[in-house]
């Protein structure tokens, strides 16, 4: 049986208790500011309805107050951020000192294991140490590239490591979400890459379904999956790499690398037609190396996403960290400021169906009232709907497009030796074929429709984790540094400010005593004058004697203040 909700009603001489108590409270009250004499301040009377432009004034006002209440909630942000930045720091410095005490009580075996069984999964030490054991692992390495902006996704320290590791692995383009651009631009980039690696056109299945789950029989809202569900390309990727697997008379591995976004796990989620590994719209969900049976033949590696490193330019940041923005040290703001700044504003303007903005702040607080993100009061919540765009940037849903450079220039590591040794096991004829079917097969976003992007070529990852330590000893450094130095400067400033403001309260108060004195010369030297000018008599009155308009003639009060 339901427990019945406690009533809420009061006998009535409770009831009246109550008023009566809260009668004279405010009697009291009255009282009391009766007493101090405060008056109640006076209501805004607000604009006459006969003044003229009285509603420009009205909105006027409404401005400055949504102004006002802006500028607050920015400084009320800027603490916040401030006052996070120093309990992390201080977090730091506590676990380091616990670090080292710990690691003077205990032998360094012991700890060294410890300490990597507790490494947190989310650590960019943790991701760097998942990928190298999947780039030693594997045979073939798959370098997974947005296809709206190929040149942005690739990695050169990656590419280095494989190529010039000396075990002969292999390495292979797969541009994934084809279908995000224009046909004739997809060619002109397979065509540019595939003269240094083997590239593969490909376009993933994004929804797929789990065979853990159990079957819904309720009825659902009818979903059109059938454009989601289909792959494209898969059997071309398969082809090249069993044939690879058969001339090496061995089972391959094959490692799929990447920046976050781009697509690693979908693509094997879609060569192995079920969802074997986790796949969604936020950075780093892949946390640690997963093995996928494709076959008795290959064996696919799952791997979290390269780490960018922090020297990158902001758009690189934007869109190819895995990091928050706090770490990274951009605000959401310089994020999408970033990317747009790299399209043209008729487009991005077209393509939202937003009016003419100055700034990225504008566009945003635009686009919020236009999706309905906004705050208490009917503000726009700028931060979200910033989260939102670059989620979408770096997701399946806007249709953008890079152009390829004008000349062929390899990067240092890259000689013609080493391009035919990674083209040679691989059935380029078979692969090109594969493209074209693939090509054919599938619809594409007109030029006009899709936002021409300028791309800022490609991104420095971090691969080995000596470097990231370095990194964050030298981020330290220059956090303290920076630090030590504001916290100088502001005490400097804070006794030049009061050092000033006692020079000028002395000043003031010397100017003030002069002044009195000199006054108090003038009003003396008159009153001798007019002494000696007088009758000599046994009195000394002599302002009795003098006439209205002597008195008039000088006024020693206004004079002596």
């Amino acid at each position: 049986a339901e427990l019945k909700k406690a009533s809420k009603r009061l006998t009535c001489h409770k009831r009246y208790k109550i008023q009566k108590k809260i009668r004279e409270h405010h009697r009291k009250v009255r009282k009391e500011a009766k007493k101090r004499g405060r008056k109640k301040p006076k209501k805004d009377p607000g604009v006459p309805g006969v003044a003229p432009f009285k509603e420009e004034l009205l909105r006027e006002a409404e401005q400055r107050k949504q102004r006002l209440e802006e500028l607050k909630q920015k400084q009320k942000l800027q603490r916040q951020k401030e006052h996070e930045k120093r309990r992390k720091l201080e977090a730091k410095k506590n676990a380091s000192k616990i670090k080292e005490k710990a690691e003077g009580k205990e032998s360094s075996g012991k700890s060294k294991a410890k300490t990597n069984k507790l490494l947190d999964k989310n650590s960019k030490k943790s991701f760097c140490r998942e990928l190298k054991k999947v780039i030693e692992a594997s045979d073939v390495v798959l370098e997974v590239l947005d296809a709206r902006d190929p040149m942005g996704c690739r990695c050169p320290q990656l590419e280095q490591a494989v190529t010039c590791s000396g075990q002969n692995k292999k390495l292979l383009f797969v541009l994934n979400k084809i279908d995000l651009v224009p046909k004739d631009n997809l060619e002109k980039w397979l065509n540019y890459l595939k003269k240094e690696f083997p590239t593969v056109a490909f376009k993933s299945a994004t929804l797929m379904k789990d065979r853990t789950m159990e079957q819904v029989t309720k009825r659902r809202a009818r979903v059109d999956l059938s454009r989601t569900i289909q792959c494209f390309g898969s059997k071309c990727l398969l082809k090249l790499l069993q044939e690879h697997g058969k001339a090496q008379n061995k089972p391959i591995q094959v490692g799929v690398v990447g920046f976050p976004n781009v697509g690693k796990s979908s693509i094997i989620n879609s060569l192995k037609g079920v969802r074997a590994c986790n796949a969604g719209l936020t950075r780093g969900v892949t946390k640690s190396m997963q093995i996928v049976h494709i076959d008795k033949q290959t064996k696919m590696l799952d791997s979290p996403s390269i780490i960018a490193d922090p020297s990158n330019n902001a758009l690189a940041l934007a869109l190819r960290s895995i990091i928050d923005t706090e770490e990274s040290g951009l605000d959401v703001l310089e994020r999408v400021d970033a990317v747009l700044s790299h399209c043209s504003k008729q487009q991005v303007m077209l393509h939202y169906s937003i009016p003419d903005f100055r700034n990225t702040e504008e566009f945003l607080s635009l686009l919020a009232h236009k999706k309905g993100v906004l705050k208490k009061g009917g503000l726009p919540d700028i931060e979200n709907i910033a989260k939102v765009l670059l989620c979408d940037w770096t997701g399946a849903k806007i249709s953008y497009h890079s152009q390829p450079p004008g000349s062929q220039t390899p990067p240092p590591y890259l000689t013609e030796d080493k391009i035919a040794e990674m083209q040679e096991c691989f059935n380029l004829k078979n692969l090109e074929e594969g493209n074209a079917t693939t090509i054919q097969a599938l619809k594409y976003p007109s030029p006009s429709s899709s936002i021409i992007f300028q791309s800022a070529g490609m991104v420095n990852g971090t691969i080995e984790e000596t470097k990231l330590v370095e990194e964050a000893s030298k981020l330290e450094n220059m956090e303290t540094s920076k630090e030590g130095e504001e916290g100088e400067e502001e005490d400097f400033t804070e006794s030049d400010d009061d050092q000033d403001s006692v020079e000028e309260e002395e000043e003031k108060d010397i100017t003030e005593v002069n002044n009195g004195f000199i006054r108090y010369l003038h009003w003396f030297h008159l009153q001798v004058f007019l002494f000696s000018e007088s009758k000599p008599s046994n009195s000394l009155s002599f302002s009795v004697d003098k006439t209205a308009a002597e008195d008039d003639a000088y006024d020693f009060n206004t004079d002596y203040v």
